[in-house]
């Protein structure tokens, strides 16, 4: 068949381009099925999802290639491939919101966090349940674009969930995970869409579940202040001071410390001038979990004249989040803006359901939920809702925030509005440059939790912290933070404003395409800097030479203490930038460096107080001194110095641990010279010794037997270090000191891709997922990648036609209802 009768929307250059793939791509093309009468932009009529096929070629490690001729069938082929690799974990993750959790795995059960923060299972089925009852997100899909979804990505979520199950109609599950379970599932694109409105949330509402779903009013026995918490003394209405605004500020803090999270990312985009060709250069490196529904899964999505990307999308995405095309790269980092507002609202007297603004009565709205238990007889909650969104009981068990006969709290989270984050990114699939990139940003404004970093082929880069945040100026948390407030905001960037004042609302900005958020006008931003770089910290040293500065708090902050892990990335890719002359190979040296700054600040430092901490005891000190300040798995002294640094960095506060302190003038060198005096220093020092010892690991042991995964029985090296080293090949790893050591990565590095252009129609690009394809422990891409890691190994990827048809590996499906 020709491929004009194939894909009538091609233009004859298109036409000539795709006559250059080659004859595979006819051969593969011709198996495609004629199109659909209605076309993805029709909206009334929805055709039938039988009748979508895909081809998919799979290359080395199982990296699918997927080819169809429209948005519907791409999503067909991505959702059968992926259900194909990761069926359990995405079946789970719809389980989750459904709001069924409690009915197959009980109700105080943990789940794994990959779409809140919640604790058991009837919490997260209580919110999901929640705001399925709603209708929350049925309401969003109804918006036209740009506040709703594109008829491109309604058609690739459609198509998705087709794929999806007419994977599971058409084959056996082999996954012990999940092989026979009753919670495996067909799905709509409802589900899918859904999904990607958890993951949305998953900084604001989804970070306070347990307090959404918790948070009652006072019953009339003590609606004097409501429960008291253990240990407190019982206190009137008048006298009730609330919470305190100190440990308030401090738990906040912590809350939204990037120190404490998991997730979190390294990108850096060097431009044209700093490069050996004049063409950009992206390397990305995200710090997610290894296991559960937040794990990467690689692919490249083609429609032929339309669309081909390659990179990779967190499981149950239809689109490719992070990723590259022949043009331009993009990477994410975990941002610094705090997605969420507190409301502090002042109750009607008569009422703690009702709540006054400029001294009118609001009920709030009462929205009872019942949650299916399996074994057990249906739960019924009900959760109360107000203008600035629910009331809450506390952000986790750090951050009460007690419901009082006079005082509640509603939580304000804008990215509850926004199912935009897969438009975003298809935008970054189809753009040509880093400023399409930034166009995308600016047209759909979907990103919730993340800033962007790009490269293109004409030599340019782009930071922006384009992020879905509440609009909380400065000027309104000054003029209307309560008490609380004004112990949080300047500290965490967490508002808490006066609930009682109509005026005291979150605003909008002109070029917002949501009210309540910022507009691209407010975002930081730097283009064509010699180097762009985030390692989670805020958007001020993105360039150490051209900080920058000017935005609201709520973004995050400026001239403060920069993170161990930040202060090393600009140190190497500044250095990296001066050098000049540099290419993909750089970038992979760069990941695999495992330099640990820490280790250079205070290794030496700690050596030579040694000996007075240890007296008689020469080993630790020389092992210490003789480390070669590298996370790589033949470093010797890396685990000892490792165990010490976690010890003493537990017992003291940051601005303890050394005698020189911060300065904003030197922020990169500061702080340094570490407090050896601290009785904190020799005891975390003696307490590392004493525990290597008893687990019988040798002091100078290499660090690879003791940091490892093990897969198929088989133990794998992993290297790289934490978050507290600075290491940017991050590895947060479970410490079992009777099972040898670190003994499985809870998270870190996942999908790494370092990309750059030659001049050819085909990018240059290198990439890894450490953790592999697939979840099922029977999968031949379970660890293959995960190998590949530990022994520093890259994949090539195969972007253009040519060198997809020349892999050894390749194995082409046609995949169809």
């Amino acid at each position: 068949m020709h491929p004009r009768t194939l894909f009538p929307g091609l233009v004859p250059g298109r036409l000539k381009r795709l006559a250059l793939f080659g004859a595979a791509l006819a051969t593969v093309t011709a198996s495609l099925p004629a199109a659909a009468a209605t076309g993805p932009g029709d909206r009334s009529h929805r055709p039938s999802d039988r009748g979508l096929s895909a081809v998919i070629r799979y290359t080395e490690y199982g990296i699918p290639h997927i080819v169809a001729k429209d948005y519907a069938n791409l999503g067909f082929g991505t959702g059968w491939a992926q259900a194909a690799d990761q069926i359990c974990t995405l079946a789970d993750g719809f389980v989750t919101v459904d709001g069924e959790r409690s009915r197959w795995f009980g109700p105080d059960a943990v789940t794994d966090g990959a779409m809140s923060s919640v604790t058991k299972n009837l919490s997260s089925d209580l919110f999901f349940r929640g705001a399925k009852d709603a209708g929350t997100v049925e309401a969003l899909l109804a918006q036209p674009a740009p506040a709703g979804p594109s008829d491109q990505v309604e058609e690739l979520t459609r198509g998705y969930a087709a794929g999806y199950n007419a994977w599971l109609r058409q084959n056996r599950i082999t996954d012990p995970a999940c092989a026979g379970a009753g919670w495996v599932r067909p799905i709509t694109a409802l589900d899918v869409a859904r999904r990607s409105w958890a993951l949305a949330v998953i900084g604001g509402q989804g970070r306070a579940v347990d307090g959404i779903t918790g948070a009652q009013p006072p019953s009339p026995a003590n609606a004097a202040t409501g429960p008291a918490p253990a240990g407190s003394t019982r206190r009137g209405p008048a006298s009730d001071p609330g919470p305190d605004p100190g440990r308030t500020a401090a738990a906040a803090r912590e809350l939204f410390s990037a120190a404490n999270a998991t997730m979190g990312s390294n990108a850096v985009a060097f431009r044209g001038a700093a490069t050996a060709d004049g063409r950009g250069l992206l390397l990305g490196n995200p710090h997610y979990p290894w296991q559960g529904g937040r794990r990467f899964w690689q692919s490249q999505q083609t429609i032929p004249g339309e669309l081909n990307v390659s990179g990779a999308s967190l499981v149950g995405s239809p689109v490719v989040n992070i990723g590259f095309n022949d043009k331009v790269a993009w990477s994410h980092t975990v941002a610094t803006g705090v997605p969420m507002t507190l409301h502090q609202l002042t109750l009607d007297p008569a009422d703690p359901t009702a709540y006054l603004v400029d001294g009118r009565r609001e009920e709030m709205t009462r929205r009872p939920v019942t949650v299916a238990v399996g074994g057990g007889a249906s739960v019924t909650r009900t959760q109360w809702w107000t203008r600035y969104g629910p009331v809450i009981g506390g952000l986790g068990s750090a951050l009460p925030l007690p419901w009082t006969a006079t005082t509640a709290y509603a939580l304000g989270d804008p990215n509850a509005a926004n199912l935009r984050m897969s438009d975003t990114e298809l935008g970054f699939a189809k753009a040509r440059s880093a400023r399409d990139v930034e166009a995308s940003l600016r047209r759909t404004q979907g990103l919730p939790w993340v800033n962007t970093i790009a490269a293109d082929a004409a030599g340019h880069t782009l930071f922006t912290q384009a992020q879905v945040l509440p609009r909380v100026t400065d000027e309104l948390a000054g003029r209307c933070s309560t008490a609380l407030g004004r112990a949080t905001y300047p500290t965490s960037g967490l508002a808490v404003l006066d609930g009682s004042r109509g005026d005291c609302a979150v605003g909008t900005d002109r070029d917002a395409v949501q009210s309540g958020i910022f507009g691209p006008a407010h975002m930081p931003v730097l283009r064509d800097a010699p180097y762009v770089e985030n390692s989670n910290d805020s958007a001020w040293l993105a360039n150490a030479d051209r900080p920058l500065t000017g935005y609201e708090r709520v973004f995050g902050t400026i001239g403060t203490a920069r993170s161990p892990r930040t202060r090393g990335a600009i140190e190497d890719v500044s250095a990296m930038a001066e050098r000049g002359r540099l290419t993909v190979r750089d970038l992979q040296r760069q990941q695999f460096a495992n330099r640990v700054p820490i280790g250079d600040l205070a290794a030496s430092d700690t050596a030579r107080a040694c000996s007075s901490v240890l007296a008689g005891d020469p080993e630790p000190c020389r092992v210490i001194a003789a480390w070669d300040r590298t996370m790589n798995t033949d470093s010797r002294g890396a685990l000892l110095f490792d165990r010490f640094w976690r010890k003493f960095t537990a017992q003291i506060p940051p601005a303890e641990q050394w005698k020189v302190p911060f300065s904003a003038a030197d922020p990169v060198g500061t702080p340094r010279v570490l407090a050896t005096d601290s009785p904190a220093f020799a005891k975390a020092l003696k307490d590392a010794v004493a525990e290597l010892r008893a687990a019988k690991i040798a002091l100078d042991a290499p660090l690879g037997p003791h940091q490892f995964v093990v897969r198929g029985g088989e133990r794998i090296p992993v290297g790289g270090g934490t978050e507290g080293l600075g290491v940017w090949n991050k590895t947060e790893s479970v410490w079992n000191a009777a099972g040898g050591g670190y003994t499985e990565v809870v998270h870190g590095t996942s999908h790494v891709q370092a990309v750059g252009w030659d001049g050819s129609r085909c990018p240059v690009a290198r990439t890894l997922l450490t953790y592999s394809q697939s979840e099922n422990t029977l999968s031949a891409h379970y660890s293959d990648q995960t190998r590949l890691f530990s022994d520093e190994r890259w994949v090539t990827s195969r972007f253009c036609e040519k060198d997809i048809t020349r892999s050894p590996a390749l194995k082409v499906v046609t995949v169809k209802d």
